[in-house]
């Protein structure tokens, strides 16, 4: 929010001090004990009625204000004026992390203050209501901040990230914080401090920098354009890409005609959204420029929450997969060791966001049908043609493991719910796993793997597998996993997978594998990267961004309920 605008000078210039100077400056037996009485009524209504209301406005850390001003004998926690003005200026930060200041009672503590610099006397009902109100926001920012106003688990009952808030007790740390002298550094430090959040937060600064000049015009639709190209549209095209930063020219040559300079902006334009980079100016290209900059301001909003979901918790070392961009990364300590394409479940065979550990790889695997893909696929293949299971080089298995003769099985009679066997694919070159699949036991049957359609790495919506993930350079990958130069060099794994037998291979140590979905990021060379919502599931964190204050399902310990 820009200084200078609306009331925000108010809230954090000078005459906030005539209000916490008040909690200081009366004879101190005249105000601590009406204060604390005062605290101590709305502290025991809090936990006898689980809910305060202050003005408009809710308290919404029904747990630990409690816990906090009943450890400290009820005592006023703000009478430090520096801690307001801190706890101010961070309100009006939020908006740089895409979070809107109004839900941390910005307005409310607006009003309480100009009624208690308007009162003549000591009053001690408002200054009680005030330092609650202040204590709630500075919780609701923390809690925020370090897990995200989002409640993943109301949008997706897959998600099963740890939403630990820190080990420190959540009383010591905020008491430390207001007697430290710091407390907006002790705010900043609870953002998440890794380059992927970092970067994108700039990318948001530098997007809202361009809505605050007017934006870009949408550039009018026509024919196809490329390389040496004349059309009146190219000079309206060369002011969407300059402003972008995807056009290098500092000057408008108001040339209509595509030169080598704007097909290369065109190419760099096509990469950071993720389309293919001919060069060319086509439909495709034109939708992507002419999405508004309020949505992609939207867009980046909704990954910095989705990166405060999971970046605070997060180890040294993991397997990324970012599900919307298809790709996997190795990622150590912030950077990336591995980058390679994936192919991800069609739209209607969603891959599900989880976290998991992987334990194991296997060379030259079998592949057991999944119960879903058995009950909707495999088996109305198997009935319409019965040759289906040899061409696919398929065995009929008990749980027993013997394998049985298709030929006696009387398969009309099984059906999704009572089909008794297992349907595996024995390794070869038709088998769906490729040479290699990872292993990290979930309940949803999802794992990496090789695959044999290695043309579809070539398209850039990659949504074609049945909820696994196919990895384009999978041997890369078990090499870096496993780790041992020695035994499990390339050499090594090559010999492994020429002996046609299947072999599992355990971890020195379980790897973190990370399933999520981004639709903006920012690389490493700072390239603000858009990727299309496949799953459309952006819009339902924006409406929660944007939609009022409202609690969790875990409280403002980070305990479940």
């Amino acid at each position: 929010m820009k200084k200078g605008k609306g009331r925000t000078p108010g809230l954090i210039g000078s005459s906030l001090c005539l209000v916490t100077s008040l909690l200081m400056s009366v004879d101190a037996a005249a105000q601590a004990d009406p204060t604390q009485a005062a605290i101590g009524r709305r502290v025991e209504q809090i936990r006898r009625d689980g809910r305060l209301e202050i003005g408009t406005d809710g308290i919404s850390a029904v747990e630990l204000i409690p816990d906090y001003y009943e450890a400290y004998d009820f005592l006023p926690a703000w009478t430090d004026p520096a801690n307001v003005l801190d706890l101010f200026r961070a309100i009006d930060d939020l908006e740089h992390e895409g979070l809107l200041p109004r839900d941390y009672h910005r307005e409310a503590l607006f009003r309480l203050r100009e009624r208690i610099e308007a009162s003549s006397t000591f009053n001690p009902e408002l200054l009680a209501d005030y330092d609650l109100l202040l204590m709630d926001a500075l919780l609701r920012m923390v809690y925020h901040l370090l897990g995200g106003k989002v409640d993943p688990e109301r949008l997706d009952p897959n998600w099963n990230f740890s939403e630990d808030i820190r080990t420190l007790d959540p009383v010591t740390a905020i008491r430390d914080a207001l007697t430290s002298g710091a407390l907006y550094q002790f705010l900043e430090r609870t953002k998440p401090a890794g380059p992927f959040y970092t970067r994108l937060r700039r990318a948001l600064a530098e997007y809202r920098e361009i809505q605050e000049a007017g934006g870009w015009k949408a550039v009018p639709d026509g024919r196809p354009l490329i390389l040496g190209a004349a059309d009146s549209r190219v000079p309206a095209i060369r002011d969407r890409l300059r402003l972008t930063g995807d056009l290098m020219e500092t000057e408008d040559s108001g040339s209509e005609v595509v030169d080598a300079e704007l097909e290369e902006a065109v190419r760099r334009f096509q990469r950071r959204h993720h389309l293919t980079d001919d060069g060319g100016i086509g439909k495709e290209v034109l939708a992507e420029m002419n999405v508004p900059v309020a949505s992609r301001i939207d867009q980046i909003r909704v990954n910095l929450e989705r990166d405060r979901w999971v970046l605070n918790s997060t180890d040294r070392e993991y397997i990324l997969v970012n599900i919307a961009g298809f790709y996997l990364a190795h990622v150590r300590n912030g950077g990336f060791d591995l980058l390679t394409r994936v192919q991800v479940g069609k739209p209607y065979r969603k891959t599900p966001v989880f976290k998991a550990e992987m334990t194991y790889l296997v060379f030259n695997p079998t592949w057991t049908v999944p119960p879903t893909m058995l009950a909707n696929d495999v088996l109305p293949e198997i009935k319409r043609d019965a040759s289906y299971l040899k061409r696919m080089n398929m065995n009929v298995v008990t749980h027993g493991g013997e394998v049985l003769d298709p030929e006696t099985i009387d398969w009309s009679s099984y059906g999704r719910s009572n089909f008794p066997y297992i349907i595996r694919q024995e390794l070869g070159p038709t088998n769906a796993l490729g040479l290699v699949k990872f292993v990290f036991p979930n309940k949803h049957f999802v794992f990496l793997h090789d695959t044999p359609s290695k043309s579809l790495f070539e398209q850039n919506a990659r949504t074609f597998s049945s909820g696994c993930i196919r990895v384009e350079n999978p041997l890369d990958l078990a090499e870096r996993l496993l780790d041992d130069p020695e035994r499990w060099n390339r050499e090594e794994i090559d010999r492994v997978i020429r002996s046609k037998k299947t072999q599992t291979v355990y971890l020195k140590k379980p790897m973190p594998v990370l399933l999520l979905y981004w639709t903006a990021y920012v690389d490493e060379f700072g390239e603000v990267h858009f990727l299309r919502d496949v799953y459309e599931r952006d819009q339902a964190i924006l409406e929660d961004l944007n939609a009022g204050f409202r609690m969790r399902q875990r409280d403002l310990k980070g305990n479940a309920k």
